[in-house]
């Protein structure tokens, strides 16, 4: 059941501006991205909360100034606390927890 899913990991190309694919379970976005030799990043993101919510609530951000509360700002946040990995060619290039 869809409710159940904590988290999902995203695959995003190098030149991509948005997502190429989506995965619950981690191994099948790894398999993926070396079946297909891919290049860019995947990342895991939480369900049911923004990932600017999750930073705050998490500790890895803390709203500085008015600005950090802009639609804006929200709006195109991410976080390098999120665990994520980088691929070149379908192997993985660095990683970060």
């Amino acid at each position: 059941m869809m409710s159940e899913i904590k988290e999902i990991w995203v695959f995003n190309g190098s030149k991509a501006r948005f997502p190429s694919a989506i995965f619950v379970v981690k191994a099948d976005g790894l398999d993926w991205i070396e079946n297909y030799r891919l290049t860019g990043t995947l990342t895991k993101y939480p369900v049911g909360v923004s990932v600017y919510k999750w930073a705050i609530e998490s500790g890895n951000f803390k709203v500085k100034s008015e600005r950090d509360s802009t639609p804006d700002f929200i709006g195109n946040f991410s976080s390098a606390a999120q665990e994520h990995m980088h691929f070149e060619n379908g192997a993985t290039a660095s990683a970060a927890t």
